[in-house]
């Protein structure tokens, strides 16, 4: 089964600075197959022989997460989050954008991917402080935003999804998540 592998925070500005060469073989040691990387933000594709099956009521996505996290914390030392999804799960997500038609480049259109859904009264909250500039729709373990002038000013650049709602996520621009969908 083909899935998709979603690093938060690694070599971007600087920070938590892993090679992707270095990641793609630990991902091999870890038995997964035909892994791709794509740019240097973190998003790896591979195989895995089987889906692991639900264990302790985790799906099998977040058993797959948490065994990277813990791969990656032994090999590099680092805790880093990672979100995945089987990959036709992305064309679900291209598919299903309540934006579709409505954005004027990619740079202004961004999914952020859960690890785990988001519970209804932090889905109110994000959705009161959204604007007619700064729209968002969750679906299931996504938050597809829609950020007409960009990141930088909007709620997801000022931490209001990491102080105030305090949810564990990655966010990947329009072009990206595309691009998943392929890899």
């Amino acid at each position: 089964m083909r899935h998709i592998a979603l690093l938060r925070g690694i070599n971007v500005g600087g920070n938590t600075l892993i090679k992707m060469e270095e990641l793609r073989a630990m991902f091999e040691a870890l038995r997964f197959g035909n892994v791709k990387s794509y740019i240097n933000s973190g998003n790896l594709a591979f195989d895995s022989v089987s889906s692991p099956q639900v264990s302790k009521g985790k799906p099998p996505e977040v058993i797959l997460s948490n065994q990277i996290e813990s791969a990656i914390q032994t090999t590099f030392g680092k805790a880093v989050p990672v979100m995945v999804r089987e990959q036709r799960h992305i064309q679900t997500v291209l598919e299903s954008n309540p934006f579709a038609g409505q954005f004027g480049s990619h740079k202004e259109m961004h999914v952020l991917f859960l690890k785990e859904e988001m519970p209804d009264d932090k889905v109110q909250q994000l959705v009161a402080n959204q604007t007619k500039d700064e729209r968002f729709a969750v679906l299931g373990h996504e938050i597809f935003c829609h950020l007409k002038f960009g990141v930088a000013d909007s709620l997801l650049g000022k931490g209001f999804i990491d102080k105030k709602l305090k949810i564990a996520y990655t966010a990947r621009n329009w072009r990206t998540v595309e691009k998943l969908a392929t890899l």
